[in-house]
């Protein structure tokens, strides 16, 4: 099955940034979301990272679900599933981060590109020999259909997104 994940950070470093939010949505429009209690060894903050997706590092301490926890459900949930994210060098990052920290091994679950999914649901309606500029219009018609907006920069709502996205390709919605 196809699941649709984005994850928040703690900044956008690449070596210190940590996993703050996840939410995916799998094809059938199931979803799930968490905010994630930050390991002991994860410290770095950024304050405007949380200027941009509005979580405080103090509500993590509070509110969130302990990282072992959200890894565990992540991994049970989305473990034989093809997972997608926008940006799949940075959430692969993150999850990288998440699944080290629960002492998983990093490698343990891969992410793709959402664009192959749309591409593969663009084709499935136009054909293998469709030119790509047929299929960049149908996907950009499909942004459309799926009133596609800006990145709200919350895990759960960026995640459904690109499942919107998909979903109108996959039915030829506004196509």
């Amino acid at each position: 099955m196809r699941v649709f994940l984005d994850f928040e950070a703690s900044s956008l470093s690449k070596k210190n940034s940590y996993p703050i939010e996840v939410g995916w949505v799998f094809e059938d429009g199931r979803e799930t979301e968490y905010l994630i209690r930050p390991a002991p060894a994860w410290t770095e903050w950024d304050p405007a990272a949380e200027a941009v997706h509005g979580i405080s590092r103090e509500t993590l301490l509070r509110e969130g679900t302990p990282h072992e926890i959200v890894c565990d459900r992540l991994v049970a949930a989305l473990g034989d599933d093809v997972i997608y994210a926008s940006s799949p060098s940075w959430d692969g990052h993150w999850l990288s981060m998440l699944l080290r920290a629960a002492g998983r091994p990093r490698h343990l679950m891969r992410l793709r590109d959402s664009e192959e999914a749309f591409v593969e649901a663009a084709r499935g309606h136009l054909g293998p020999t469709a030119s790509p500029e047929a299929v960049s219009a149908m996907i950009a018609r499909a942004r459309t259909a799926a009133g596609e907006g800006p990145v709200t920069h919350r895990a759960l709502a960026d995640a459904r997104r690109e499942y919107r996205i998909w979903l109108a390709l996959a039915r030829a919605e506004g196509t």
